[in-house]
């Protein structure tokens, strides 16, 4: 019998492995629960219990409202999206 020591977050549901998991797929585990110091949120998982933890877009939309504006880039950008990806005609 081999040891694997796997690091995973709570999501208020289930246990969710931080990384990939090489296991056979329904193997019996026994599992040992011991807790860790919380990481700053920027570096993986949202803390236990928290409400961002449970909603990914909204912990991204949260980062990308971080970064700055970008005065070069479109205004119309969202609305002609195909002529600034594929080059083509702009709408009118």
């Amino acid at each position: 019998m081999r040891m694997t020591v796997l690091k995973a977050h709570y999501d208020g549901k289930v246990l969710v492995p931080d990384e990939p998991v090489d296991l056979p797929v329904n193997c019996a585990l026994e599992v040992q629960v011991k807790t860790l110091e919380a990481k700053d949120s920027s570096q993986g998982p949202a803390p236990q219990g928290s409400a961002v933890s449970d909603k990914p877009l909204l912990r991204l939309a949260q980062l990308l409202e971080e970064l700055p504006d970008n005065p070069n880039w479109p205004a119309d950008g969202a609305a002609q999206h195909d002529h600034y990806l594929y080059g083509t005609a702009k709408r009118r």
